[in-house]
């Protein structure tokens, strides 16, 4: 079984990986070197095909290297001019605005009141004290709360009436909205698996089940889907959407069924997943239909097979995974690499240059009409006068940039449309971490629950609105019958009423 590094927290079997990695590096570079040798006597297709075999063995090892030391292909040095870093301030006390401020005086006791010199008694001097701080917790506290409600009656008989309760997520249920919303927040935000949350509840005071806790979230799921179906049409009216895709284990199942996938489209407005049991077209159109704009996403085909099917969608692709093919080849090609990656940051640095969102569609429009039109050309040309072996690395990354032309060059005609659909990446981090710790669902509807609370949880986050705040506010509308506002609209409203959902 092969040991995916990302995931595994055990330091014995990452130990053994590392030796394992060390020797599959020893034994690839003792192959790359036998090769070279062959390569200086070989003539002829057999040259073109060491050469070939030279260039993915050393992908391969540069892989293995990455996966010992962590080096990341997406944050390089050369990338971008160094920026003047501001001085250290070192590590004094940061001004914690957001803390509630609780005042605890001491005084001295009765016995301790007594003058060290003459015996006579101290007194308070005024006004005169001092003061330090000190960051403190409080502990969250598991309580039983008895309700009691007051009966009331008329002098007639005939009308007695009971103060009401507040609503309840399940009617007669014995845990509350509170708690089913600290659930949710601490497995989907906080990602800690059910679990490891009865663990905690139980040094806490409380004893429960993993199945409890998953009721609560199930029952709070039921009451917030009205908004999470809005959040969705929402989204699918915005004229240019991030969209992108992520495997989610369906924990059980054999590994054909298993493999599941969380689709998100995003865009500044929120986030929506769905889980679906393809990766295919099929999931595709479910996230997608209706929309009517442009999808901003990587190669996959099957985004070039929606393009195909709904008449309505336009595909733009992301040049940071066109820059990532060329990042790949980068040690077997330095000199050709260099040229074609400081291009492609040319591009970001056009539109850096551009206010964000939509008040800096003018500007941008302008920048990328009269400058990254010109670039373009240039890394065309570039193309064309690549030297480089057929069947190479370097002649698949130029290949692939070739193949999708026009798709990576649709952002020159619509300035809302950005280069990359980075967006939809950082949108399914909370996804990614998620299926780290808890590894995924362990039946359909799970996957559902977990789509709906990955969806209103990160759209509240993209609004700057604490998730726990919007998921309490959300469903207490809903269970008092009103339709709950989204986290985009909350973020909309005056500040004193959005106020409300930014406290820590």
């Amino acid at each position: 079984m092969a040991i995916d590094l990302e995931r595994e927290n055990d330091p014995e079997i990452l130990r053994q990986a590392v030796a394992l990695l060390e020797a599959e590096n020893r034994r690839l570079t003792a192959r790359v070197t036998e090769l070279t040798r062959a390569l200086l006597a070989a003539q002829g297709n057999d040259r073109v095909a060491l050469q070939i075999e030279i260039e993915a063995l050393q992908a391969e090892l540069e892989k293995k290297n990455r996966m010992l030391f962590g080096q990341s292909s997406e944050r390089r040095g050369s990338d971008a001019e160094p920026k003047e870093r501001a001085p250290q301030r070192g590590h004094g006390p940061r001004e914690q605005r957001e803390l509630r401020l609780v005042v605890e005086t001491h005084a001295l006791d009765a016995a301790d009141r007594t003058c060290s010199t003459c015996n006579g008694t101290l007194e308070e001097m005024g006004d005169l004290s001092e003061e330090s701080e000190e960051i403190d917790v409080l502990a969250r506290e598991f309580v039983l709360m008895k309700h009691v409600r007051k009966k009331y009656r008329c002098r007639c008989g005939a009308c007695v009436e009971t103060a009401p309760m507040p609503p309840r997520l399940v009617p007669g249920g014995r845990y509350s909205l509170a708690f089913a919303i600290a659930v949710a927040i601490s497995k989907y935000a906080d990602h800690l698996p059910l679990e490891r949350q009865v663990k905690i509840m139980k040094r806490e005071g409380l004893v429960v089940d993993s199945q409890t806790l998953y009721d609560q979230i199930e029952a709070l799921a039921r009451v917030l889907w009205p908004a999470y179906d809005r959040l969705g049409a929402e989204l699918l009216d915005e004229p240019v959407l991030f969209v992108d895709e992520t495997p989610w284990p369906l924990l059980g199942k054999d590994v054909a069924s298993a493999r599941w996938h969380a689709w998100t489209m995003a865009c500044p407005k929120g986030a929506y997943y769905e889980i679906h049991d393809t990766r295919g077209l099929e999931a595709g159109k479910s996230l997608l239909a209706g929309f009517k704009g442009i999808a901003v996403t990587d190669g996959y085909g099957v985004y070039d097979g929606l393009e195909k099917r709904m008449l309505s969608l336009r595909v733009a692709q992301c040049w940071a995974h066109i820059r990532r093919k060329f990042v790949d080849c980068e040690s077997a090609f330095p000199k050709e690499t260099e040229q074609i990656l400081a291009l492609i940051r040319e591009l970001y640095a056009i539109d850096d240059r551009a206010p964000p969102g939509p008040g800096g569609d003018a500007v941008r429009q302008h920048l990328r009409t009269t400058e990254s039109r010109c670039v373009l050309a240039r890394i065309q040309a570039w193309c064309v006068g690549a030297q480089c072996t057929p069947g190479s690395r370097l002649a698949k990354a130029i290949e692939y940039m070739s193949n999708r032309w026009s798709r990576a060059t649709l952002f020159l005609e619509h300035p809302d449309v950005p280069l990359d659909n980075n967006g939809a990446e950082r949108a399914l981090r909370g996804v990614v971490l998620g299926r780290k710790n808890h590894y995924g669902s362990r039946s359909r509807r799970g996957t559902e629950v977990a789509a709906l609370f990955y969806s209103l949880i990160e759209s509240a986050k993209l609004a700057a609105i604490e998730p726990a705040d919007f998921l309490r506010h959300a469903a207490e509308s809903a269970l008092a019958g009103a339709e709950p506002l989204l986290p985009h609209e909350i973020a909309r409203l005056s500040p004193d009423v959005e106020q409300r959902f930014r406290k820590p």
